[in-house]
């Protein structure tokens, strides 16, 4: 969500740290990757092109990219890692810490994250709505 509006360094690193997220609790499930593969599209095929489907070493840099970024930049970078999390049913603590993290790193405080998150329950509830209507 509103991934385009990332340059292409941003979204690079935005790939980066998105990896590292779905990594962060083991091997990515189905639905992380399904979710990963839409953000794919969403940064476009030239970027897809360029990015290398791996860790990389230095993750306290890429933080660090997105620290000293602007808060527009840093705000769409949270809400996509969130959207990552809340989308299976298996939120666990490792989640939770590497969001806390980024949210101390980013300076982004509890009135703001409270709208993000709202944000990605928004659109969950808004998704299983469509089905229900769809299926009955």
């Amino acid at each position: 969500m509103l991934l385009s509006l990332l340059n292409r360094k941003e979204k690079l690193k935005f790939l980066d740290l998105a990896m590292h997220m779905v990594s962060v609790d083991g091997e990515p499930n189905k639905i992380e990757q399904r979710l990963l593969n839409m953000m794919l599209a969403e940064v476009g095929d030239n970027i897809v092109q360029e990015y290398h489907f791996a860790l990389s070493k230095d993750l306290d840099e890429t933080m660090s990219f997105f620290a000293e970024n602007n808060p527009t930049v840093q705000n769409i970078v949270y809400l996509n890692l969130l959207k990552i999390t809340m989308n299976d049913d298996f939120y666990n603590t490792a989640e939770h810490f590497f969001l806390e993290n980024i949210c101390q790193k980013f300076s982004i405080d509890e009135m703001k994250k409270k709208q993000i998150m709202r944000l990605v329950y928004n659109e969950r509830d808004l998704r299983e709505r469509a089905k229900r209507i769809v299926s009955h």
